[in-house]
């Protein structure tokens, strides 16, 4: 019988590890988590996707390590998916097939339907989100953007669309390390508008919650405690549209080398960062969204509930 499992996922920025089991109260309880910036997606927005030998390495040794974490955790079932980066590379089953022979572990790499399916079912198991029963859900990584509608906490609609800030910073932005400009982020939130406008349309009112996932949201909230300070409230779970775009302007103009300084804002993310919030403002914006509750429940929840589950039935 599986009473605990290990779940690692293999995103586009970074690689993360949850040890879950069931929660008294249902739902899952984390018994370790942990995440490696591996940065396996460099130029997965070329027309040709193809993974690198670097990310690869980097890749497989952020595995390995998170795999030898798990261990001391003693699952009974390890899981490894992989999501956006692997999914759309043309040498994405060359990974896995490395990762199998160095590992031992097979890699389940998830369509974009079956990757926002399993973030909303993680999402459900938030009880600070049990209060919401319509709501949209956000998931920004990486490589894609997850989009999902509930109503009366059962997904209506689920979408993936290649809007990854990796891919949107690859596409828009020739030169990270200088200042962001604001032709730039524009065209970035035009992209995004068009292409979430074109393939995700809920039969949800306007005012109905929103919610933020991903590292993108996480982010943003260490930065606002950092670079703000805990009087300001922003540690806690609900993210205003308006702050969010002051901050995305004032660390657009900074050029990279000041924005890795950045209080708050890891450096692995700092080149990629400006692409996200702008892509998440368009999100925004979009849907007449004036502030994300942040939720860490995620794709790696909904796949331990789901285990757990298939056991326990």
């Amino acid at each position: 019988m599986t009473n605990r499992v290990a779940v690692i996922d293999i995103g586009s920025n970074s690689i993360k590890l949850l040890v879950g089991e069931r929660a008294p109260t249902s739902g899952v309880h984390a018994v370790a988590t942990r995440g490696i910036d591996a940065r396996i997606s460099a130029g997965i927005s070329r027309e040709q996707a193809q993974l690198g030998e670097e990310g690869m390495t980097r890749g497989l040794e952020a595995i390995r390590s998170l795999l030898l974490t798990a261990a001391e955790h003693r699952p009974d079932q390890t899981v490894l998916v992989a999501t956006s980066a692997v999914r759309d590379a043309r040498n994405g089953g060359e990974f896995a097939h490395r990762i199998l022979a160095a590992t031992g572990h097979e890699v389940r790499i998830l369509t974009g339907e079956e990757e926002a399916a399993l973030i909303g079912r993680g999402l459900v198991t938030d009880p600070g989100l049990g209060h919401l029963e319509d709501f949209r859900v956000f998931d920004l990584g990486g490589g894609s953007l997850e989009c999902l509608a509930f109503r009366a906490r059962r997904i209506e609609c689920a979408v993936s669309f290649p809007l990854g800030c990796v891919r949107m910073t690859e596409r828009f932005i020739p030169d990270p390390s200088a200042p962001i400009s604001a032709d730039a982020l524009a065209a970035i939130a035009a992209h995004t508008h068009a292409t979430v406008a074109a393939g995700f349309a809920p039969r949800l009112s306007a005012g109905a919650a929103a919610v933020a996932t991903g590292g993108t949201i996480a982010t943003l909230l260490r930065v606002f405690a950092r670079h703000e300070g805990p009087e300001s409230g922003a540690v806690q779970s609900l993210v205003e549209v308006r702050r969010a775009r002051a901050l995305m302007h004032e660390i657009a103009a900074l050029p990279l080398s000041v924005r890795r300084e950045f209080p708050g804002l890891p450096a692995a993310r700092a080149d990629v960062f400006p692409a996200a919030l702008a892509t998440l403002l368009a999100v925004a914006e979009h849907g007449s969204i004036t502030a994300f509750h942040h939720s860490m429940h995620n794709l790696r929840h909904g796949l331990a509930d789901a285990l757990l589950a298939a056991e326990s039935a």
